[in-house]
């Protein structure tokens, strides 16, 4: 019995030989180094790691310097006891110069300074985690549109096998015709069939189009570019439920939202920390000079370092404090109620994921299996035809099995590898 041939170049089937075509790892490496969304993530990873420093969390001394020049024109006229003392001056010149360098650094204020560094390590945490996760969800996204591609590019070579079988009855038709032992009816039905199915291989040629349009979009590319796309969807049938459900709490989403809890009991403490006294040593050198050019003193000088202490003590602010403190103690028990909800969706999902995934193999045996079976009918239905042993009317339905076998086939293998890839994307896997 002879196999039906794949028709892969059928009319719109045929690649322009400028098409460039793109592997699976190709087409992630693309949507990696271009997607805008990626490339805003990395800079919110920027930010936090130039804000993680001692410096902005308070922990670094505070220096700056200071420098004055006055000239100013006085009129004097002082007047003593002793008549000899008395002075007059009218427009006399006075001279004044200050200059100084003072820096004060934070002995103790409560840990405020400690949990402000750890507050920004963990935002950095968080925020590395949050660009893991669009890059897994653009991963996702970019593989279910690429096997999307596949799934109705198999769609169209279905199509085309059952267009070469629609010309081979229209050529049998035409030489029983010949020989008289067909009829008019025959052959216009045959023409009619070989139409439309042209016609349905046209309309799903624009899906595969439109498709890749989409791809192209994700991949921040041209979206009239003209690409390539052969491969077949292949499933991953050893994936393991409990590997998936021990592998959720590394999911990148979980992880930011861990760190998210930590990061509100830093920021409890940090501001617990402002109901404790603060310790600042100040140093600094100070340099002041005034000249006179009358007056009781002509000439001032003065120079020197110093050093001290500093203590505030909170006594009273109406609570404020301590109000700020409960607050941020409820948004620790918020984000740890957020973590959880988050924690308990994604393990539903990945069991409604592996319920689906292990379904599909099941059904995808059965539909191979009947795949195979609508091929073989429509050779020997072929056959039988051209030998008058079959109706047109028998080939038309023998087609129209093979074609939807082929279509369900199709479709529960990328309903399974869909399924595989949420499993991957949940277990952060990807890709």
């Amino acid at each position: 019995m002879t196999r039906i041939v794949l028709i892969l170049c059928f009319g719109l089937m045929i690649t322009r030989a400028s098409s460039q075509e793109l592997s699976l790892s190709e087409v992630l490496s693309i949507a990696m180094k271009n997607n805008l969304g990626v490339r805003i993530a990395q800079r919110a990873v920027d930010i936090a790691e130039i804000n993680n420093s001692y410096g902005f969390a308070g922990g670094l001394p505070f220096v700056a310097g200071t420098a004055s020049g006055n000239q100013q024109l006085t009129s004097i006229d002082q007047r003593y006891s002793n008549p000899a003392n008395n002075k007059s001056s009218t427009n006399a010149r006075s001279t004044n110069i200050s200059a100084g360098v003072a820096g004060d650094i934070l002995l103790y204020n409560g840990g405020r300074v400690h949990n402000a560094k750890h507050q920004y390590e963990t935002a950095v945490l968080q925020t590395r985690q949050q660009l893991d996760s669009r890059v897994q969800a653009l991963f996702y996204n970019v593989m279910l549109k690429y096997f999307d591609i596949v799934r109705q590019e198999s769609y169209a070579k279905t199509l085309a096998t059952s267009i070469e079988v629609s010309k081979q009855k229209l050529d049998i038709v035409k030489k029983q015709q010949q020989v008289g032992v067909a009829n008019d009816a025959d052959l216009f039905q045959s023409q009619v069939d070989l139409n439309t199915q042209i016609q349905n291989l046209q309309a799903q040629q624009l899906v595969v189009d439109q498709g890749k349009t989409d791809l192209l979009t994700l991949l921040t590319l041209k979206p009239d570019s003209v690409i390539a796309i052969r491969d077949t969807i292949l499933v991953d049938n050893n994936i393991q439920l409990d590997s998936i459900l021990g592998a959720v709490s590394q999911n990148p989403d979980v992880q930011a939202a861990y760190q998210q809890v930590a990061i509100n009991q830093f920021i409890e403490k940090e501001v617990g920390a402002q109901r404790y006294p603060s310790f600042l040593l100040n140093a600094g050198y100070n340099f002041s000079h005034t000249a006179n050019a009358a007056g009781f003193s002509l000439f001032n000088q003065s120079y020197g370092p110093y050093i001290g202490l500093g203590l505030t003590i909170p006594i009273f602010n109406g609570y404020i404090y301590r109000k700020q403190e409960q607050v941020a103690g409820i948004n620790v028990k918020i984000a740890g109620l957020q973590r959880d909800t988050l924690l308990l969706g994604i393990n539903s999902s990945a069991v409604k994921s592996w319920q689906a995934y292990k379904n599909n193999l099941q059904q995808l045996e059965t539909a191979k299996e009947t795949y195979d079976l609508s091929q073989k009918l429509l050779d020997l239905v072929l056959k039988r035809f051209q030998y008058k042993q079959a109706t047109i009317v028998d080939v038309k339905n023998a087609q129209q099995s093979f074609e939807n076998a082929g279509f369900l086939m199709i479709n529960i293998s990328y309903a399974a590898k869909v399924s595989e890839i949420q499993l991957r994307r949940l277990a952060n896997k990807l890709p």
